[in-house]
C-alpha cells in the first residue's frame, strides 16, 4: 500500500502466453521510458500471460540480458496470469499477437471498460501488428522484440499524454 505520493491514474498492462519473454519487455522498457518522461509514478504498469505455465518466474535469461544491453532492467518481474480484475484495474490491455488478443477479449467482462488491443497498434509506421514470439530462436529475436517494444512505448506514452491532457493534466495527486 502506497502511503505517500500519488496514486495511480492509468493502468497499462501488456500481455503474452507464458509472461516470461515479450510481456515481460515490453513493461521493462515501457516502465523505464515512463519513468523518463516522469509519469511512471502516475501509472499502474504490469504484465501477465494468458497461459500459467511459468507462474512466479522470473522473465527468459535471454529476454533479462538483452534488456540489459539496453539498460532495461527486467530482473524484478514475474510471471503471472491474467485474471478478471485485471479488466477492472487496467485502462490499457494489450496483447503482443493476434492468438493472445482473442483471448484476452473471451474474457474480457461486459461491464469492463479497459481498451483491450494490440501492442504495436501504437507504432502504426512499424508496419508490424504483431510482436513475435523469440522463445525458440536465437540472439536476434529477443533484440527484435526490444526494438518492437521501444517503438510501441513511444506511441503508446504519445497516448497516454493526450488522454491525460484531455482529463484536465490529471495527476493522481
Amino acid at each position: 500500500m502506497r502511503l505517500f505520493g500519488p496514486k495511480p491514474v492509468l493502468g497499462v498492462l501488456f500481455v503474452c502466453m507464458g509472461n516470461i519473454c515479450r510481456s515481460p519487455t515490453a513493461e521493462g522498457v515501457f516502465r523505464h521510458r515512463a519513468k523518463l518522461a516522469g509519469i511512471d509514478r502516475i501509472l499502474r504498469i504490469d504484465s501477465a500471460g494468458t497461459h500459467a505455465h511459468h507462474q512466479k518466474e522470473p522473465p527468459d535469461a535471454r529476454s533479462i540480458q538483452a534488456a540489459a544491453r539496453r539498460d532495461y532492467n527486467l530482473t524484478k518481474i514475474r510471471a503471472r496470469q491474467v485474471v478478471p480484475g485485471d479488466f477492472m484495474v487496467f485502462d490499457y490491455i494489450l496483447a503482443m499477437d493476434q492468438y493472445n488478443l482473442r483471448s484476452l477479449e473471451s474474457l474480457k467482462p461486459g461491464e469492463s471498460r479497459a481498451h483491450v488491443g494490440l501492442f504495436l497498434d501504437f507504432a502504426p509506421r512499424l508496419g508490424h501488428r504483431e510482436v513475435p514470439d523469440p522463445y525458440y530462436g536465437g540472439p536476434e529475436g529477443f533484440e527484435h522484440v526490444l526494438d518492437l517494444a521501444e517503438a510501441g512505448a513511444t506511441g503508446l506514452l504519445e497516448a497516454i499524454r493526450i488522454r491525460l491532457s484531455e482529463r484536465g493534466g490529471e495527476s493522481g495527486e
